[in-house]
């Protein structure tokens, strides 16, 4: 269990799944940048969170919603969650509404959906707030991405649930070290934000250099010739 000063934000999951270094850069150094795409999808939450809530018959909609968990350390706001009206338990009071109702998160993100995770964790993060907060069973939850404007459903499984909670740990651990992780180049890195704050390549070049030298020291050692795979590395 952890104490409120030590919560870390719910979003923080998300982005220590897509990319530990970009993850820390944002937390554990302060740094960000903006935009197109960051700056699109800032405006759609902030339009989201001051929605207020509304009712549908047999759906309650409430926007901005202040999520925590003393288990996990994490804290933030959800961006919609859904009460449906259920027949039997499991299923919570509402103020006002008659009936037992049941959460179902969902967050919205700007873009198109993503074959990793990281978007499902988010999504599970608030589930799991909700299970401590409300003591019930979330089941499922959705995502919905703006470019095909069409939502994505979430099952809380169990092998979910272990990888949201191992992000968890992970990211305290790595908030209580304070080391940065080296950068690693992939395809997302032309879409990130911080792409010329990071300068992933540059750190690459630098592990090659590495490489280079410490093959060449063995050299001067005796070591043999340098192989061509490390010069060229």
């Amino acid at each position: 269990m952890y104490e409120e000063e030590d919560f870390l934000p719910i979003s923080a999951l998300q982005h220590l799944a897509y990319c530990p270094r970009r993850c820390a850069l944002i937390y554990l150094e302060q740094v960000w940048d903006e935009n197109r795409f960051t700056t699109e999808g800032k405006h759609l939450h902030e339009d989201l969170h001051e929605g207020g809530a509304e009712s549908r018959g047999d759906l309650r909609i409430v926007r901005g919603l202040r999520l925590h968990s003393f288990r996990l350390g994490l804290s933030g706001q959800a961006d919609v969650v859904e009460f449906h009206r259920v027949d039997q338990p499991p299923g919570v009071a509402l103020p006002e509404a008659a009936g037992l109702w049941r959460p179902f998160p969902v967050e919205y993100k700007r873009g198109k959906p993503k074959i990793e995770d990281c978007d499902r964790v988010q999504v599970c993060a608030q589930a799991l707030c909700l299970e401590e907060m409300l003591q019930l069973p979330v089941s499922e939850g959705a995502l919905y991405y703006g470019r095909p404007r069409r939502r994505e459903q979430v099952t809380f499984a169990d092998a979910l649930r272990r990888e949201t909670e191992a992000l968890a740990a992970r990211l305290h651990e790595m908030v209580a070290v304070g080391v940065t992780p080296p950068a690693q180049v992939k395809r997302a890195c032309r879409d990130c934000s911080l792409v010329d704050l990071c300068l992933p390549r540059v750190g690459e070049r630098k592990r090659s250099a590495r490489r280079y030298l410490a093959a060449a020291l063995r050299d001067l050692r005796g070591g043999g010739e340098v192989a061509q795979s490390e010069e060229t590395a």
